[in-house]
Protein backbone atom coordinates (compact mmCIF):
# COMPACT_ATOMS: atom_id res chain seq x y z
CA UNK A 1 0.00 0.00 0.00
CA UNK A 2 1.07 3.05 -0.71
CA UNK A 3 2.33 5.41 2.41
CA UNK A 4 -0.02 8.27 1.23
CA UNK A 5 -3.34 6.30 1.22
CA UNK A 6 -2.54 4.33 4.42
CA UNK A 7 -1.90 8.15 5.87
CA UNK A 8 -5.28 8.70 4.57
CA UNK A 9 -7.16 5.67 5.69
CA UNK A 10 -5.13 5.82 9.22
CA UNK A 11 -4.00 8.93 9.69
CA UNK A 12 -0.64 7.34 10.19
CA UNK A 13 2.31 8.11 7.84
CA UNK A 14 4.75 4.78 7.41
CA UNK A 15 7.30 4.67 4.39
CA UNK A 16 8.01 2.24 1.72
CA UNK A 17 10.85 0.30 3.55
CA UNK A 18 9.22 0.20 7.04
CA UNK A 19 6.25 -1.50 5.47
CA UNK A 20 8.24 -3.42 3.12
CA UNK A 21 10.31 -4.80 6.52
CA UNK A 22 6.90 -5.73 8.08
CA UNK A 23 5.57 -7.55 5.44
CA UNK A 24 9.04 -9.45 5.35
CA UNK A 25 9.42 -10.21 9.02
CA UNK A 26 5.58 -11.19 8.96
CA UNK A 27 5.36 -15.50 8.86
CA UNK A 28 2.53 -16.45 6.50
CA UNK A 29 1.66 -20.27 7.89
CA UNK A 30 -0.33 -22.37 5.13
CA UNK A 31 -3.63 -23.88 6.05
CA UNK A 32 -4.33 -27.65 6.09
CA UNK A 33 -8.37 -28.48 5.92
CA UNK A 34 -9.09 -29.86 9.14
CA UNK A 35 -11.45 -32.93 7.21
CA UNK A 36 -10.76 -34.38 4.09
CA UNK A 37 -12.02 -32.03 0.88
CA UNK A 38 -14.44 -33.53 -1.06
CA UNK A 39 -15.03 -30.94 -3.33
CA UNK A 40 -13.08 -27.88 -4.70
CA UNK A 41 -13.65 -24.72 -7.09
CA UNK A 42 -11.39 -22.85 -8.94
CA UNK A 43 -11.21 -19.72 -10.61
CA UNK A 44 -9.11 -16.96 -12.23
CA UNK A 45 -9.55 -13.03 -12.78
CA UNK A 46 -7.57 -9.86 -13.05
CA UNK A 47 -6.59 -7.47 -9.94
CA UNK A 48 -5.95 -3.84 -11.21
CA UNK A 49 -3.02 -2.18 -9.97
CA UNK A 50 -3.21 1.76 -9.30
CA UNK A 51 -0.88 4.16 -11.20
CA UNK A 52 -0.42 7.48 -10.78
CA UNK A 53 -2.58 10.11 -12.25
CA UNK A 54 -2.40 9.99 -16.23
CA UNK A 55 -0.39 6.59 -16.71
CA UNK A 56 -2.16 3.33 -17.73
CA UNK A 57 -3.22 1.05 -15.06
CA UNK A 58 -1.61 -2.17 -14.54
CA UNK A 59 -3.35 -5.23 -14.37
CA UNK A 60 -1.87 -8.92 -12.94
CA UNK A 61 -3.54 -12.65 -12.87
CA UNK A 62 -4.76 -14.72 -9.64
CA UNK A 63 -6.50 -17.65 -9.47
CA UNK A 64 -8.27 -18.57 -6.42
CA UNK A 65 -9.40 -21.90 -5.02
CA UNK A 66 -12.20 -22.94 -2.06
CA UNK A 67 -11.74 -25.91 -0.67
CA UNK A 68 -15.93 -26.66 -0.33
CA UNK A 69 -17.16 -25.71 3.10
CA UNK A 70 -13.10 -25.54 4.64
CA UNK A 71 -10.94 -23.22 3.16
CA UNK A 72 -10.39 -20.74 0.32
CA UNK A 73 -6.66 -19.59 -0.68
CA UNK A 74 -5.59 -16.76 -3.74
CA UNK A 75 -2.44 -17.20 -5.56
CA UNK A 76 -1.15 -14.20 -7.47
CA UNK A 77 0.49 -15.49 -10.53
CA UNK A 78 1.61 -18.27 -8.81
CA UNK A 79 -0.08 -21.32 -10.44
CA UNK A 80 2.48 -23.90 -9.05
CA UNK A 81 2.04 -22.93 -5.33
CA UNK A 82 -1.66 -23.28 -5.64
CA UNK A 83 -0.80 -26.99 -7.04
CA UNK A 84 1.36 -27.87 -4.52
CA UNK A 85 -1.32 -26.21 -1.73
CA UNK A 86 -4.24 -28.15 -2.71
CA UNK A 87 -2.47 -31.18 -3.28
CA UNK A 88 -1.06 -31.32 0.13
CA UNK A 89 -4.66 -30.91 1.23
CA UNK A 90 -5.97 -34.66 2.74
CA UNK A 91 -8.64 -35.31 -1.02
CA UNK A 92 -11.51 -37.43 -1.13
CA UNK A 93 -11.05 -40.22 -3.81
CA UNK A 94 -12.41 -39.39 -6.45
CA UNK A 95 -12.35 -35.39 -5.52
CA UNK A 96 -14.53 -33.35 -7.49
CA UNK A 97 -13.43 -30.00 -9.44
CA UNK A 98 -15.68 -27.82 -10.55
CA UNK A 99 -14.34 -25.01 -13.10
CA UNK A 100 -15.53 -23.03 -15.82
CA UNK A 101 -14.72 -23.45 -19.56
CA UNK A 102 -11.73 -21.17 -19.29
CA UNK A 103 -8.96 -23.62 -20.51
CA UNK A 104 -6.00 -21.80 -17.99
CA UNK A 105 -8.59 -23.06 -15.17
CA UNK A 106 -8.75 -26.43 -16.98
CA UNK A 107 -4.95 -27.02 -16.92
CA UNK A 108 -4.69 -26.28 -13.04
CA UNK A 109 -7.00 -29.27 -12.50
CA UNK A 110 -5.54 -31.30 -14.59
CA UNK A 111 -2.15 -30.92 -11.98
CA UNK A 112 -4.63 -31.46 -9.12
CA UNK A 113 -4.52 -35.33 -7.91
CA UNK A 114 -4.73 -38.14 -10.96
CA UNK A 115 -6.52 -37.86 -13.32
CA UNK A 116 -8.60 -41.45 -12.26
CA UNK A 117 -8.77 -39.52 -8.93
CA UNK A 118 -10.73 -36.56 -10.21
CA UNK A 119 -14.30 -35.64 -11.00
CA UNK A 120 -14.30 -32.73 -13.19
CA UNK A 121 -17.77 -30.45 -13.98
CA UNK A 122 -17.96 -27.70 -15.97
CA UNK A 123 -19.56 -24.54 -14.46
CA UNK A 124 -22.17 -23.05 -17.51
CA UNK A 125 -22.90 -20.61 -15.16
CA UNK A 126 -20.05 -18.88 -16.12
CA UNK A 127 -20.94 -19.12 -19.67
CA UNK A 128 -23.87 -17.63 -19.98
Amino acid sequence: MRPAYLQQLTGIYVSHSTQQRLVHRQEFVETVAQKTVTALSLDGGKARLRTDLGEASEWRDYKAVALHNQQCAAFFQDNNKLLDWVNLQPLSEPITCLGDGHPGIWNLIAGIASSEKRLEILDWYHQT
